[in-house]
């Protein structure tokens, strides 16, 4: 069977040779750069919403279909048979709605092997019945030979930080579905709604939405005192206290927070001077932007907990003087969950508002 795309195929050395290696060496190095690597512990799961069969207004998609992304537009012919994913977690939504991806990136940061799969991604192979699936090593950088070689007929990059170059090359393999307005600022809903449309398969995702939203709801019940409290999700590192790494609320990780119920103080929202950006720094000298936080959310331990509450300056903002912090630790899953899409929400929604009701718990104590 011809894919729709094969009157526009090339091999990977004819679209590329005119740019030698300058071009495949450009794009986003990390799936996410902000976060180090780390190793997860196998932790109970919830089970992931399973896409509800769609209604049969799904087959009614009228092709060709354009799908408008910030850095250009996916035409569609037909409905993709192959279906490529790069970068992060977008082949968590293609597998969420029962699509196994004939390639995707591996996992550059939560994973103990090389295999470059995160459980719950290994958890969804596993029901799918996939026991070698083709991940392509390319934490270094997009490997376009490898994307081309797997033949695709779409390329999902909903939540990326791809560039206008790479999307132009990518484009010559295969039409590229990418994020809606900046690199790494795609909300979960996002995700799944363009990974859905891409894939032809828009009521099945807008299912999936609603099965996720009424799992994290289901599950807020038990935790009432995270209602309204004020959050900044913090990167510290201990080698450096002068300096914070501060997501700001476009980044999936703090709108996920806000979904819980939790706001940033406007003490931290006044900040941020660039509205596309998913993140900002502040110097140690002006902490007292935190003293409005309830809780602080971050990666780390009880030992770099321990070095803030002694440093002269961080020890004095009163969500770590009292220890209303939720560090994730690297030897959790829940470092590589913090960018959510439905697969990791569920497999870890237990584990994660423990952590962070336990953290409120403590501003009463």
């Amino acid at each position: 069977m011809k894919h729709m795309h094969t009157t526009r195929k090339y091999t990977f050395r004819t679209l590329l040779a005119p740019l030698a290696l300058t071009l495949a060496l450009v794009g986003c190095g990390n799936n996410n750069a902000s976060n180090n690597a780390a190793s997860p512990t196998n932790a109970a799961a919830t089970t992931a919403p399973a896409a509800t069969e769609a209604p049969a207004a799904a087959d009614a998609v009228q092709y060709p279909l354009t799908i408008k992304t910030a850095l250009g537009e996916a035409v569609l012919e037909s409905k993709p048979e192959r279906v490529v994913t790069i970068q992060w977690g977008n082949q968590d939504v293609a597998l969420a709605l029962g699509v196994v991806p004939v390639g995707f990136s591996a996992a550059n940061f939560g994973v103990q092997d090389d295999s470059g799969l995160l459980p719950w991604t290994k958890q969804k192979l596993d029901e799918l019945g996939v026991t070698d699936p083709n991940v392509f090593q390319d934490t270094d950088g997009l490997d376009f030979e490898a994307i081309s070689d797997a033949d695709p007929d779409v390329i999902l990059a909903a939540y990326s930080g791809i560039t206008q170059e790479d999307f132009d090359t990518l484009s010559k393999i295969a039409p590229v579905v990418a994020y809606p307005v900046s690199p790494w600022t795609t909300t979960w809903r996002e995700q799944v709604n363009l990974i859905a449309e891409g894939m032809g398969m828009k009521a099945e995702g807008e299912q999936l939405i609603k099965d996720t939203e009424d799992l994290v709801k289901e599950k807020l019940t038990a935790y009432p005192q995270i209602a309204g409290k004020k959050v900044v999700w913090v990167n510290f590192s201990a080698d450096d206290l002068s300096k914070l790494h501060i997501y700001a609320p476009l980044d999936s990780r703090v709108a996920f927070l806000y979904e819980l119920g939790m706001e940033y103080p406007e003490s931290i929202t006044s900040q941020i001077t660039d509205p596309t950006s998913y993140s900002l720094s502040l110097s140690a000298e002006n902490v007292e932007a935190l003293n409005d936080a309830d809780l602080i959310i971050g990666y780390g331990n009880d030992e770099l907990l321990k070095t803030l509450q002694a440093d002269s300056l961080l020890g004095k903002i009163p969500a770590i003087e009292r220890g209303s912090v939720a560090f994730i630790d690297s030897d959790t899953p829940l470092v590589a969950a913090g960018t959510p899409n439905p697969l990791p929400i569920a497999y870890t929604i237990d584990e994660y508002l423990k952590l962070i009701g336990g953290a409120i718990d403590k501003i009463n104590e």
